[in-house]
């Protein structure tokens, strides 16, 4: 079994740091001071821990530059993406410093008692699994609202990315945190389990593929212990006959081809409207064609690498298996190692892989559908349940169709997207519970009862 994590960049192949996992005693220490600090962190005030969380958006504005730098050498990502995900995690905090104090106030009910109202009180430690591919952000999206709700959190990052998440730590002791606030774990699978059974653990959250929920899942079941599961996706984008492309193609573009096309909530399937099929395609095209693959630390690049050499692969897979079952190739389909372009496949039928598949990379997917009608059936056949997005001129018909797509999202003329202010979350294959807003932050509290009779 391996004893250490070696990191290096997916453009270059470069090795950039080597870091030893902790030791089952320096495990137990972690453990213990997060469990320690719960103790007092619960006491405090909301207004001050608000404060710290405008430290910490001070932090992320100040330095985004340097992170934004340190995720494009992990993990590949675009500098000018890397940039605005930092930005994004500055606008989370800010919307928690403002709605934190009123979305945790006791909910006041009235019935036969003197006083009775429920109170939201913390967990206690929070353990979060957290994935590559927008390092920073999906794990402030858990850290912020629970460790501002009274949790202490746990941090074990994949591990392609343990110098962002040791950053992360960093960042929060320096907002003026608590040591043992925020804590990062560099351990390995064998060692997860063990954490989790541990009773100083209150509760689990995992962004990540569908098998490492199911995996996570049942050992928090077995203990009893509350999850929240943010797991794959295989979004359809719907483009109705009616749909405006001179207005939302270059939408329709980056909702699979920003990050690399390595996002849950991407555009995976294009499922277009007969009548509109033949214009739509073209113009995709001509889009497509135009995105600047380069270095990843060029400003002016689009489409850098993808995060490892095995997810090129693998994605390569799933696009050779459904052209042997009929699919054709209009635009793309060459790997360099880590590096896969910007593809986009034809002809493809519902047993294709991807059509089926969640593919995690910048191919595209196109479907004809005989009318949109078809086109809602197709977006709705999938073991997946994150978002979906229509594309129409005919937004006062569109609530005829709300109820036809079980997902947890659904965005009209827009790409599906996290935003602090709106639930987000799956359901299927794709998870359940719920990140960010009024209901993430309450998602890890225990919702008590308070009846007062004279």
């Amino acid at each position: 079994m391996k004893n250490s994590i070696i990191t290096s960049n997916p453009y270059n192949q470069k090795e950039l740091k080597t870091y030893n996992f902790h030791t089952d005693n320096e495990l137990k220490i972690i453990l213990d001071n997060a469990q320690n600090t719960f103790e007092n962190w619960k006491t405090k005030e909301i207004k001050e821990r608000t404060n710290l969380l405008q430290n910490l958006a001070n932090l992320l504005e100040d330095k985004k530059k340097t992170y934004a730098k340190l995720m494009t050498k992990e993990m590949g990502k675009p500098i000018s993406q890397s940039i605005a995900e930092i930005e994004k995690c500055v606008w989370l905090c800010d919307f928690y410093i403002t709605n934190a104090e009123d979305f945790l106030a006791d909910s006041i009910i009235e019935t036969d008692a003197k006083e009775s109202f429920i109170s939201y009180d913390p967990l206690g430690v929070v353990l979060a699994i957290m994935p590559w591919n927008y390092p920073f952000w999906q794990v402030m999206r858990f850290a912020v609202p629970s460790l501002t709700s009274g949790n202490v959190g746990l941090l074990k990052h994949a591990s392609n990315v343990t110098s962002t998440a040791l950053a992360i730590q960093d960042l929060f002791e320096e907002a003026g945190y608590p040591k043992g606030c925020f804590q990062t774990l560099l351990v390995n699978h064998d060692q997860i389990e063990d954490i989790i059974e541990n009773d100083i653990v209150k509760a689990v959250t995992l962004t990540g593929s569908e098998p490492a929920g199911r995996s996570i899942a049942a050992v928090a079941g077995k203990n009893l212990k509350k999850t929240v599961l943010e797991l794959g996706g295989n979004n359809a984008c719907v483009v109705f006959d009616d749909a405006n492309l001179d207005k939302h193609i270059d939408t329709m573009v980056k909702a699979r081809m920003q990050n690399t096309g390595q996002s849950c909530i991407a555009a995976k399937r294009f499922i277009v409207s007969e009548k509109i099929y033949d214009q739509f395609l073209s113009r995709f095209k001509d889009e497509v064609s135009k995105l600047n693959s380069g270095d990843p630390e060029d400003s002016d690049t689009f489409i850098g690498v993808m995060a490892r050499e095995d997810l090129a692969e693998e994605l390569e897979q799933q696009v050779t298996k459904s052209i042997d079952l009929g699919a054709n190739i209009i635009l793309g389909n060459k790997r360099n190692k880590a590096y896969y372009e910007p593809t986009i496949i034809t002809d493809v039928t519902e047993d294709m892989p991807v059509f089926k598949e969640e593919t995690f990379g910048p191919v595209a997917a196109v479907i004809k559908a005989k009318d949109n009608e078809h086109a809602i059936k197709l977006a709705a056949n999938s073991r997946f349940g994150l978002g979906t997005m229509i594309f129409t001129e005919n937004t006062d018909n569109i609530y005829n169709y709300i109820g036809d797509i079980p997902d947890g999202a659904l965005f009209i003329n827009d790409m599906v997207k996290s935003d602090p202010r709106l639930p987000f979350g799956g359901t299927k294959a794709s998870g359940y519970g719920r990140e960010l807003s009024k209901e993430g932050i309450l998602e890890f509290v225990n919702k008590k009862t308070v009846y007062i009779k004279k």
